[in-house]
């Protein structure tokens, strides 16, 4: 049975991921560690509480303290770091929390873990999830590559370029068993009402105005959040030391269409749609090559965004708790 430290457990991505390991991994056991801060949610997990290979503990990744007793007390086999602030205009309004949280969290989680596993690292494994954002702004062709420079244009995507700089570092000059991920934009279940998706759901669903940035034509990369769920566990029992691996979705979208096909399916009038100023230093185009994760290890996204929004719209119905509570607690 092998021991996985996930950060950020109860946030939208980590959720996503734990609930899959514990589906499809029965040799897994997994310690959530999570701040539980604005976005981290416990009732994600509702339906894995009595699983006994599931453990939840509360903490923040910039406490070296508690960090280092995490390890030291749970002997972890892997970590997968999903913990972040993640939101760019929050970081817009405020960079100070995002630099904390995603820079000096990432450097004390890779020495808490390099002074737990020692010099010897044998088949420890630590996986660092990070964004497309970190490569800055595609013009109308091209995509990014593991090679692309990065070229980060938001206070957020500065930071994680900053994180993923200093876990390439502990591969490098300490030979800690490090590896990256970079995912387009992800949706699906459990994501924060504050990101373009769920916002745009709920806001419908109310009757209310949905605000869209400029002229709506910024172009994302969509990724079902299950699909990035199953690429992370390819590279943390596959991937290569030290190699950086984008995931993508394969669904380039403008931002006003991902709007218009969530009005179509609600049944709700394209009146709804309100333009708003533009966010400050809005990248353009996102693109991913993915075809590195494909070719070396064998993973490749396996829903349509067609039937994936589908999907996420009626899970937002079905569980109209779920959000409604979270609204009403901002």
């Amino acid at each position: 049975m092998k021991k996985i430290l996930v950060t950020g457990g109860a946030g939208f991505i980590g959720s996503n991921f734990i609930i899959h390991m514990l589906k499809n991994r029965s040799d897994c056991s997994i310690v959530n560690f999570d701040l539980l801060t604005y976005a981290g949610n416990l009732d994600n997990l509702n339906e894995i509480n009595n699983d006994t290979r599931y453990k939840f503990v509360k903490g923040d990744i910039c406490d070296n303290a508690a960090v280092k007793k995490l390890f030291d007390d749970e002997n972890f086999d892997y970590a997968v770091h999903f913990a972040a602030e993640s939101h760019v205009d929050k970081s817009i309004t405020g960079p100070a929390q995002f630099v904390i949280t995603n820079v000096l969290g990432t450097q004390v989680l890779l020495q808490a873990a390099k002074e737990a596993w020692g010099n010897n690292y044998g088949d420890k494994r630590f996986v660092h999830v990070s964004t497309d954002e970190v490569y800055g702004t595609l013009g109308k062709t091209g995509l990014f590559t593991e090679t692309t420079p990065l070229a980060p244009n938001s206070p957020y995507s500065a930071s994680k370029a900053g994180s993923d700089l200093l876990v390439r570092s502990y591969f490098e000059t300490f030979g800690f068993p490090a590896l990256i991920t970079r995912c387009s934009n992800n949706y699906g279940p459990f994501q924060f009402p504050e990101k373009l998706i769920p916002l745009m759901i709920t806001n419908a669903l109310a009757d209310k105005p949905l605000p869209v940035y400029g002229d709506g034509m910024n172009v994302r990369d969509w990724l079902y959040v299950c699909d990035h769920c199953s690429a992370v566990e390819t590279v943390l029992f596959k991937g290569v030391l030290g190699e950086v691996y984008n995931i993508g979705g394969n669904n380039e979208k403008y931002n006003i269409d991902i709007v218009k096909i969530i009005l179509a399916e609600l049944g709700k009038p394209q009146s709804l749609i309100t333009y708003v100023k533009d966010r400050l230093g809005h990248d353009r185009r996102y693109a991913i090559d993915s075809s590195k994760i494909q070719r070396d290890l064998g993973w490749s996204p396996s829903v349509v965004f067609e039937n994936g929004i589908r999907d996420t719209i009626k899970w937002y119905l079905e569980n109209r708790e779920w959000w409604t509570k979270i609204l009403s607690r901002k």
